[in-house]
C-alpha cells in the first residue's frame, strides 16, 4: 500500500471539470504545432501494451484522440493518460519528449501511475503559460527539482508523489501562490530542511511532504494554512522539536501524520481546537505526557502509538468516540484491565493495537462485541483468558495475543484468519488444522501436533 496519504485525483477531477466546461468543443482539426508535439510524446513511448495511443495517427484530428480534450478550438487543453498503478506491465513506458512545449494552451497534463516513465523533471513544463494542474506521480522521474519551478505561475495543483526526485525543496516553490488545492511531494528522496515557503500559499487545502528524507523543525510559515488546510502529511521523515503551537491554529484540518519523526517534548494543548479532525496519527515519536482531552467526536482514526506517554488507562474521551474504525495505542502506558474498557461504540471498530502495555483481564467479553473487526494485535501484555472459550467475529483477520498469559487449547475457528500469533503463552493440547507456521504457536506450555512435534498417544 502506497503511504502517501492523501487521495490525489485532484489532476483527474480538473479534467472532469474542464472538459464539463465545453464537452462539445472536440475539434475536427489539429494545430500543427499541437500535433508535433503530441507525435513526439508518442514516439518517446517505448512500450504501450494496453494501446493507449493507438488513436494517435499522424494526419488525423488529435483533439479526438484518447486522452486529450481541445476546449479552445484546435487547441489541445487537457492529456489525460492516467496508468494502472497496480498493473505497471499494462502503464506506458518511455520517457518525455521537450517537444511537448508546443501544446501553448495546454492547461492539465495527467500522466500519473505508469510507473515506468522515467527522466528527469520535464522542463518543458515551465514554458507552458497555461498550465493548471501537474500529475506526474507514480513514476521514475529522478534528479533535482528545478530551481526557477517558479516559473509554474498559474499552476493550481501539484504532484509529484512517488518518484525518486533528490536534493532540496527549491525557496521559488514560495511564488506558486495560486496553488490552491494540492502540493504534494511525498514518497520522493527530497533532503534538507523545509523552507519557509508556505506564507503565499493560503488557498492550500492538501500538503504532503512525508516520505522523504527531510530534517530540522517545522517552518513557522505553515501557520499561513490556516484558513483552508484539510490535511497536513510529514510523517516518515527525521523532524525534530516540539510540535509547534501554531498547528492549534489549523482548525480546518481532517487529517495530520507526523508519524515516525523525532518531535519531543509536550504535544500542545491547543490541539483541542482542531475541532474537525477525523484522522490523527502521532506514533513513532519521542512525545511526553500530558495528552490533552480532545473532547470532541470526529475522530475516526486514532494512533498515539510508540512514544513517551504514560496514559494509565485509556482515555475516556477515546472510550467515548461514536464512530472510531482505527485504535493503537501500543507501548502508551496502559496499565487496566480490558474488562473494565467499556467503549461506546464497539461495534464500529476495524483495528486496534493496545500491544506492549500492562493490560490484564480476558478478551472473551469485548470480541464478541465487535461485528466488524478486522485486526487485533495486544502483542506483550498480562492478558489471561482460556482460549478455548473464545470466540470472534467472522471479519476478523488478524489475532496477535503473543507473549500473554493466555492458556488452554487452540479453538479450530483460528483456521479461518489470515495472520495469527499466538506463541509465548501458556497453553496446551493439540493444534487444530491450519496453515500457519510454527513460529505462530511457539514458545507454549504443551502444545503439539502439525506444525510443531506430533502429539504423544
Amino acid at each position: 500500500m502506497n503511504f502517501c496519504s492523501t487521495l490525489f485525483v485532484f489532476a483527474f477531477a480538473a479534467t472532469i471539470f474542464l472538459q464539463c466546461l465545453n464537452p462539445t468543443s472536440a475539434a475536427t482539426t489539429c494545430h500543427p504545432d499541437d500535433e508535433v508535439g503530441l507525435l513526439a510524446f508518442k514516439s518517446g513511448i517505448t512500450r504501450d501494451p494496453s494501446g493507449i495511443l493507438n488513436s494517435w495517427k499522424k494526419g488525423t484530428a488529435c483533439c479526438t484522440w484518447n486522452g486529450i480534450t481541445c476546449l479552445n478550438g484546435d487547441r489541445v487543453t487537457i492529456i489525460s493518460l492516467v496508468g494502472f498503478p497496480k498493473k505497471p506491465e499494462r502503464s506506458l513506458s518511455g520517457t518525455l519528449s521537450p517537444l511537448l512545449d508546443k501544446l501553448q494552451h495546454l492547461q492539465v497534463i495527467s500522466l500519473g501511475g505508469h510507473g515506468n516513465i522515467t527522466g528527469s523533471f520535464p522542463q518543458f513544463l515551465l514554458h507552458l503559460p497555461k498550465l493548471r494542474y501537474v500529475n506526474i506521480e507514480n513514476n521514475r522521474f529522478s534528479g533535482p527539482l528545478p530551481s526557477d519551478i517558479s516559473m509554474l505561475s498559474q499552476l493550481e495543483d501539484l504532484s509529484l508523489q512517488g518518484n525518486k526526485f533528490t536534493g532540496l525543496i527549491p525557496n521559488s516553490i514560495s511564488n506558486l501562490s495560486r496553488l490552491l488545492q494540492n502540493l504534494n511531494l511525498c514518497g520522493n528522496r527530497l533532503s534538507g530542511t523545509i523552507p519557509d515557503i508556505f506564507e503565499s500559499m493560503r488557498e492550500l487545502k492538501f500538503l504532503d511532504l512525508s516520505g522523504n528524507r527531510l530534517s530540522g523543525k517545522l517552518p513557522p510559515s505553515i501557520a499561513s494554512l490556516g484558513p483552508k488546510l484539510l490535511l497536513l502529511d510529514l510523517s516518515k521523515k527525521n523532524l525534530s522539536g516540539t510540535i509547534p503551537e501554531y498547528i492549534s491554529s489549523l482548525n480546518k484540518l481532517e487529517k495530520l501524520n507526523l508519524f515516525k519523526n523525532r518531535f519531543s517534548g509536550v504535544v500542545p494543548k491547543g490541539l483541542v481546537n482542531l475541532t474537525n479532525i477525523n484522522n490523527l496519527d502521532l506514533s513513532h515519536n519521542l512525545l511526553n505526557d500530558p495528552f490533552p482531552a480532545l473532547n470532541f467526536n470526529t475522530i475516526e482514526f486514532l494512533d498515539l502509538s510508540y512514544n513517551q506517554f504514560h496514559l494509565e488507562t485509556i482515555p475516556e474521551w477515546v472510550t467515548s468516540l461514536p464512530s472510531i474504525f482505527l485504535l493503537k495505542l501500543a507501548k502508551c502506558g496502559i496499565k487496566m484491565s480490558i474488562e473494565n474498557w467499556e467503549p461506546a461504540a464497539p461495534l464500529y471498530y476495524h483495528y486496534i493495537d493496545l500491544s506492549k502495555n500492562e493490560i490484564s483481564g480476558s478478551l472473551e467479553r469485548f470480541l464478541n462485541q465487535t461485528e466488524y473487526l478486522l485486526e487485533f494485535r495486544a502483542a506483550g501484555n498480562k492478558i489471561r483468558f482460556d482460549m478455548g472459550m473464545l470466540t470472534f467475529s467472522k471479519t476478523l483477520k488478524t489475532l496477535d495475543i503473543s507473549r500473554n498469559l493466555v492458556f488452554g487449547m487452540v479453538p479450530a475457528m483460528v483456521a479461518s484468519l489470515q495472520r495469527l500469533n499466538l506463541s509465548q503463552n501458556h497453553l496446551c493440547g493439540k493444534l487444530p488444522t491450519t496453515k500457519f507456521p510454527g513460529s505462530a504457536f511457539a514458545g507454549n506450555d504443551c502444545l503439539c501436533g502439525s506444525p510443531l512435534s506430533p502429539c504423544l498417544l
